[in-house]
């Protein structure tokens, strides 16, 4: 089925943050993975997913046999496999595929139905109980949250603390901390200099005096 623009937007926000881990990991988003040399029919493509400790690089493919597992992998819900059945499936490719963490994420969902996690355990994977729309990303040392961005109401963000109040910026919102950071820096360079002329003023008063 066709890409939503909402599935886009929500996918590319996320690959955009994921992006930041470019020099120390492999990000790929809706790229084909394959784990099965002989059957190229045993694939998924993640909305996003990250190898780790390989620094990224150009690929139209992920080939398991010459790049290894992405250790994590993340799903948002879309038209096609939003019922029980193409989810399972879906789960069970992943299974196979060997990822360590498996993110879902709806957001049609209601509050604190909308993430859903599996964690590799003892060769399977095991679903993890989360709260309040919020987990830990084990995979990356940080937390994954819901949260506005851009626009979008709910989105999937990632964040360095579990309450979500230190959430990694998209490049619109550092481009525009980055912005308010100058300003306030020009602000205050022309209050210092402002200072600096009134106390020059005051002591060619008191010289002329």
């Amino acid at each position: 089925m066709p890409e939503t623009k909402r599935h886009l937007e929500l996918r590319t926000l996320l690959y955009l943050v994921l992006k930041r881990f470019a020099d120390r990991h492999s990000i790929g988003s809706d790229q084909f993975v394959y784990w099965h040399a002989s059957d190229p029919s045993r694939c998924v493509a993640p909305d996003a997913f990250v190898r780790l400790g390989t620094p990224d690089t150009p690929f139209r493919s992920w080939k398991t046999w010459e790049r290894g597992a992405p250790e994590l992998a993340v799903e948002i819900v879309s038209d096609s496999d939003a019922e029980p059945a193409p989810w399972a499936e879906k789960l069970a490719r992943y299974h196979e595929l060997g990822v360590v963490e498996l993110v879902r994420f709806d957001p049609t969902a209601g509050e604190g139905e909308r993430l859903r996690v599996w964690d590799r355990v003892d060769g399977d994977l095991v679903e993890r109980d989360v709260e309040g729309d919020r987990a830990a990303c084990d995979a990356l040392d940080l937390y994954w949250v819901v949260a506005p961005a851009e626009g979008q109401p709910v989105a999937l963000r990632l964040a360095r603390d579990a309450a979500g109040r230190e959430l990694l910026p998209t490049p619109t919102e550092a481009a525009r901390a980055e912005a308010e950071a100058r300003r306030m820096e020009a602000e205050a360079r022309r209050a210092a200099e402002r200072r600096i002329a009134e106390l020059e003023a005051e002591l060619r008063r008191r010289d002329g005096g």
